[in-house]
């Protein structure tokens, strides 16, 4: 049985992490950690478990991996500080706020031997993998261009709070981009197989703001065209201003046909073909931010996968290395904001 410790006992790890743990037989949740004890007092209480007052504490203790679930700027130092004290580590997206912090958070995992995940988990979404595997059959043909999109009304929605951490640059370096943008851009990874090379990219706030009426001080849209190593050309739009039903959805228009994924209330994925013929899949349903706090699924897949590469000792799905790419193309979407041009990826 492996025994999990929880660090940060927000909303995540209220409807995400702490029940898909209870959920999955091969682990049992043992420890908890908040920088406002009375959190994770509450949450041992409802699992049995113990509320340390320190990390150190925590990482002291006998248990065998760590979820890092706290704000943004404390991902890498935490998750370092974890690995080192020989646990495995599944950290919350954004991986981490600088480049130098994300390659730091690799090395700690593969000198200490332990496992580094981190939660990008659409590439676990059962329509994606049917995706994937429509994909490279070969049947649809190259890929031609693509959409995707990913928007919400923003994070106060989930976290109950109007002036919540996510909106303080200092404490969240990011926006939309890369709470939502680091998803969608993982995604593209993973269903092309091919790197994004460049970036021209838009990254604003247009309506969002703290209650004394201020825009917030992070962005609430990004926009970006991205190109692919092979030269395929495609955009992507991430946003907190979406008041109307969450939007996650992508489309691959490809030389034999259209992949649509997750733009149907009933199919999550549809084929369509030059000569009419529509084969609509229906096999989940992502759970969008409202469900999650209003008590619907809440399993993501992604705490499954942590706990099997532990159990089975193989690479985890989405290992820290492995993720280190779509965070190589969200700093390139910082530059190129910035300069107002097109930007290489690193």
């Amino acid at each position: 049985m492996i025994k999990i410790g929880i660090i940060g006992c927000g909303k995540i790890t209220e409807v995400r992490h702490a029940p898909e743990y209870q959920e999955n037989p091969n682990c049992q949740i043992t420890a908890f950690f908040d920088v406002v004890p009375e959190k994770a007092e509450a949450m041992a209480k409802l699992y049995g478990a113990k509320a340390y007052g320190s990390v150190d504490e925590l990482l002291a203790s006998d248990v065998d991996a760590v979820s890092v679930c706290v704000a943004n700027r404390f991902h890498a130092s935490i998750s370092i500080q974890a690995l080192k004290a020989g646990k495995h580590v599944l950290c919350e997206k954004p991986m981490a706020t600088t480049p130098e912090d994300c390659e730091a958070m690799v090395a700690a995992a593969r000198e200490s031997g332990k496992y580094l995940m981190i939660g990008q988990n659409q590439r676990l979404a059962k329509a994606h993998v049917k995706a994937k595997e429509i994909l490279d059959s070969g049947e649809m043909g190259p890929i031609l261009t693509f959409e995707t999109h990913f928007s919400h009304p923003g994070p106060e929605g989930w976290t109950g709070s109007a002036n919540s951490w996510f909106f303080d640059k200092r404490t969240a370096q990011f926006g939309a981009m890369a709470d939502l943008g680091v998803h969608k851009t993982d995604l593209l990874y993973y269903l092309t197989g091919k790197k994004i090379v460049k970036t021209s990219a838009v990254i604003t706030t247009v309506d969002k703001r703290y209650p004394d009426g201020r825009l917030i001080d992070v962005d609430d849209n990004a926009f970006a065209i991205y190109t692919l190593e092979d030269g395929v050309v495609g955009t992507m739009h991430v946003g907190w201003t979406n008041y109307g039903a969450e939007n996650n959805s992508t489309k691959l228009y490809c030389k034999n046909g259209v992949i649509r994924l997750y733009d149907d209330p009933e199919y999550s994925l549809i084929v369509e073909k030059p000569d009419g013929t529509v084969i609509p899949y229906e096999l989940d349903k992502l759970t969008s931010n409202k469900e999650q706090t209003t008590g619907g699924r809440t399993s993501t897949g992604v705490i499954d996968a942590f706990v099997d590469c532990i159990v089975n000792h193989h690479e985890p799905a989405i290992s820290g290395e492995s993720a280190m790419h779509a965070m190589k193309v969200i700093f390139a979407n910082q530059r190129s904001s910035a300069s107002g041009k097109a930007e290489d990826v690193e």
